[in-house]
């Protein structure tokens, strides 16, 4: 029996990233127009101003490719400024809802450029990170959208200990990355098989484990392993993609999976190698559901 899930898209896919000098960014229009040719019909927003700002003219873009919003990511410094993050967590869950969407997806921002070095917290600012989280958790709410936090690589939620810690400590639901956990150290099946209640939105990722393990022990920066294809399509990587699917469709997810393999284009690297890529990992994808 084939099983039926809900499959979106997401820029990083196509190299699109908040990071300043992360790589090559291709226009809208061929993102949009790729997801829309390979049958995917929802996508995350990406990052601030590559899509409109505008609902209306959000809505008319996503329209024009017969796509629909699922929400998006917001990497916030959660441990200090709280009224600033809450403003800003309010002006991304208005525009996501009058859009469609219905999940924000969070994440604790160091405050830093990039995702390559974080300072530690104190136990006080670690306190304030979560009240925080829970605040904003309420402000989305209030636009009918579910919040979960997003382990992330370069963020104060990325590593076991803090995740672990994450879910003693907060309530919320979390974003099931299944590449930035493996990075962190977290196996992203046994995190969903222990805490099945706790997944709130998963990211499909694939990675190779040589250049995980590599970020993991402070030897290469995250964005050089990127550089370097530490993400693969579904099924080239390390992560055992299909055994998390089963597991939380066994636990009653019925949310989105949402493709995301983190991509930089370099100067030469091929336009179209994400559509490639995304292309393989639907395939893959398909795989796996045909066996559910």
């Amino acid at each position: 029996m084939t099983a039926t899930i809900r499959v979106a898209a997401a820029p990083i896919s196509w190299g699109v990233c908040e990071v300043p000098g992360w790589g090559r960014v291709l226009d809208a229009a061929t993102v949009l127009g790729e997801m829309a040719a390979l049958g995917v019909q929802a996508t995350e927003l990406g990052p601030p101003g590559y899509l409109p700002r505008d609902p209306a003219a959000l809505r008319e873009l996503l329209a024009g490719y017969d796509l629909t919003l699922v929400g998006g990511f917001l990497a916030v410094v959660l441990h200090e400024n709280q009224q600033q993050a809450l403003r800003e967590a309010g002006e991304s869950a208005a525009l996501f809802a009058a859009c469609g969407g219905d999940v924000l997806v969070l994440a604790a921002a160091t405050g830093l450029e990039g995702y390559d070095d974080r300072p530690r917290l104190s136990d006080a600012e670690w306190a304030t990170l979560i009240d925080t989280a829970g605040k904003i958790r309420h402000v989305a709410a209030a636009h009918g959208l579910r919040t979960v936090l997003h382990p992330h690589v370069g963020t104060h939620v990325e590593q076991q200990a803090e995740v672990e810690r994450f879910l003693a400590d907060s309530d919320l639901g979390l974003c099931l990355d299944t590449g930035h956990l493996m990075i962190g150290g977290t196996d992203p099946v046994e995190l969903a098989k222990r805490y099945p209640e706790r997944v709130g939105h998963v990211h499909l990722k694939d990675v190779r484990e040589d250049l995980a393990g590599e970020v993991r022990a402070g030897r290469l920066a995250y964005t050089d392993a990127v550089g370097r294809g530490m993400y693969t399509p579904l099924g080239e990587g390390d992560v055992d993609v299909a055994a998390m699917v089963r597991s939380v469709q066994a636990a009653g997810y019925d949310g989105w999976y949402v493709l995301e393999q983190d991509t930089a284009l370099g100067d030469g690297s091929p336009d179209d190698v994400p559509r490639r890529d995304t292309e393989r990992s639907l395939a893959h994808l398909a795989k796996i559901t045909d066996s559910l």
